[in-house]
């Protein structure tokens, strides 16, 4: 979920990785609706770590109508539920919807902007929980606000909620539609309504959404993952474009109303291809394919275009290690079609990863940035030393973590370090819901792109980027067909229009 009036990412960021904006979770028409999602939350935390919220709906007898209940805040999902008496005490109903948020700096100590949004308007109540980024916001806020809409967060999501409000059409349903054919860019959507789920994924199906069946009910998650966490069954993948109604019809029949946003079927599909590369979890189906054999194959292809190098007979084979943890089936793939090809190497764990770095007490700065890499990550020094390494990541954006990462490996005795990548440089910003940098911080354009400066800045032997011919190849199956995915960010070609130049100024 992008934040208006800070579309583009901050520079502040010690990381260099590219952070997904948002997992969203639903329950409808189970008793224990509200627990549930908070399980389907917590197998969604690696989508967002910034601050985690629930909303449950139930009956209020004093009141004589359905409210909403929510609880929400910063931090994981975790320390936000840390009570279960929420759970028996507060959070009621069989219904819910969750939400944990990504965002960038800037933003990200606001609690208006922590979602789900909870409302109640002329036609009930309403709660909505978004995971995407609306490449029209600027337009939308811009009339709203000319027509005296206050508004409450900086969240791009808050229009879709004041569209929905503001709508003529006499029905919910009919409201919802109306502000669907609105707004633009990538979205899904979960809508808790009085009598419905409804489950949203945008005409181009940018972000992932699965439909998953638990008891007598259903439940929506961002990945199956979630399903698998709670004993749901998956059923299938919300269609681009397609909005499903789950209401107590449909739990008892099984039997949905659907409707389309997709005015015409030459429009293209745009799925994230960054999905399969990095932000979903392996044991996930997104796509209509598992994650895990996605990245494998794009391992495999790497070692195609870029295997490791050949040494002297009677000496030891290359190692071959991963970034850990979005880089290890990846790698896997790699090291096992270079042994195939003929390109001897051994696999290992040749960096381990600390999961439980959290806050630390350190000044910003570039020193900042190299303990924090090294508060994550530590090399295994009796394997590396003296060894040809190839380390095998996933991405490279900024490069900085990268660099150190080499020099961490070298100082580890490593004789040589070669480095893979299983997805092409990255040369331009996304606006369609994670947090790529500018332009000018991607370090494939600081070095106009060229892969030998590239290669002297990370401080290695040699450098091989998966191309984007390989890549779309690896991704492609019965399911996805060759023009089904998004790869603006290593094309430039944006299949919806963004206002590059408003949005900088924006940021700005």
């Amino acid at each position: 979920m992008y934040l208006y009036g800070d579309l583009l990412p901050s520079k502040a960021n010690p990381m260099d990785r590219p952070h997904e904006y948002c997992g969203i979770f639903g329950v409808f028409n189970h008793p224990d609706a509200a627990r549930l999602t908070y399980y389907g939350l917590h197998a969604l935390q690696h989508r967002g770590q910034e601050s985690a919220g629930i909303v449950t709906l139930t009956y209020d007898e004093r009141r004589g109508r359905k409210v909403l209940l929510q609880h929400k805040g910063l931090g994981l999902v975790t320390d936000v539920f840390a009570s279960p008496e929420l759970f028996d005490t507060y959070l009621h109903g069989d219904s819910a919807i969750g939400h944990n948020r990504y965002s960038t700096t800037g933003a990200s100590g606001n609690p208006a902007n922590v979602q789900p949004f909870a409302v109640h308007y002329r036609n009930g109540n309403l709660a909505l929980a978004h995971n995407g980024n609306l490449s029209n916001a600027r337009q939308l806020r811009q009339r709203l606000s000319q027509e005296g809409v206050l508004f409450m967060s900086t969240s791009d999501s808050e229009l879709i909620l004041h569209l929905i409000a503001r709508s003529p059409q006499p029905t919910v349903l009919g409201q919802v539609l109306d502000a669907l054919h609105q707004i633009q860019g990538a979205y899904a959507l979960l809508i808790l309504t009085d009598e419905a789920l409804l489950a949203i994924r945008d005409p181009h199906g940018f972000r992932p959404l699965a439909l998953g069946r638990i008891g007598e009910g259903y439940c929506v998650a961002s990945e199956t993952c979630a399903f698998d966490l709670i004993g749901a069954h998956f059923i299938r993948d919300i269609e681009p474009g397609e909005v499903l109604l789950i209401d107590r019809e449909a739990c008892r029949t099984g039997r949905f109303q659907r409707y389309s946003l997709r005015q015409s079927p030459d429009l293209p599909i745009a799925q994230c291809i960054f999905e399969f590369i990095y932000f979903a979890r392996p044991d996930s189906w997104i796509f209509g394919e598992q994650v895990d054999k996605v990245r494998r194959r794009l391992g495999k292809a790497l070692a195609h275009e870029h295997p490791v190098p050949r040494v002297p007979p009677g000496e030891r084979p290359p190692l071959v290690i991963s970034v850990p943890d979005s880089s290890n089936t990846a790698t896997i793939g790699y090291a096992s079609e270079c042994n195939k090809l003929g390109y001897p190497c051994k696999l290992d764990i040749g960096l381990i990863r600390n999961h439980y770095v959290g806050r630390t007490f350190i000044q910003p700065g570039q020193g900042a940035r190299e303990l924090k890499v090294k508060l994550k990550f530590n090399p295994v020094r009796s394997l590396l030393r003296d060894r040809i390494v190839v380390l095998v990541d996933d991405s490279i954006v900024r490069g900085t973590t990268s660099r150190y990462l080499v020099q961490m490996i070298r100082e580890a005795g490593a004789r040589e370090v070669h480095f893979r990548v299983s997805s092409p440089p990255i040369i331009a910003p996304c606006f369609y819901g994670m947090d790529f940098p500018s332009l000018e911080e991607l370090v494939a354009n600081r070095f106009e792109r060229d892969i030998e400066r590239i290669r002297d800045f990370l401080g290695v032997d040699s450098l091989g980027y998966l191309s984007v011919e390989g890549l779309m190849r690896a991704v492609r199956s019965a399911t996805n067909g060759p023009d089904g995915f998004c790869n603006a960010c290593f094309t430039e070609r944006y299949p919806v229009p963004v206002e590059l130049g408003v949005l900088k100024e924006e940021n700005d």
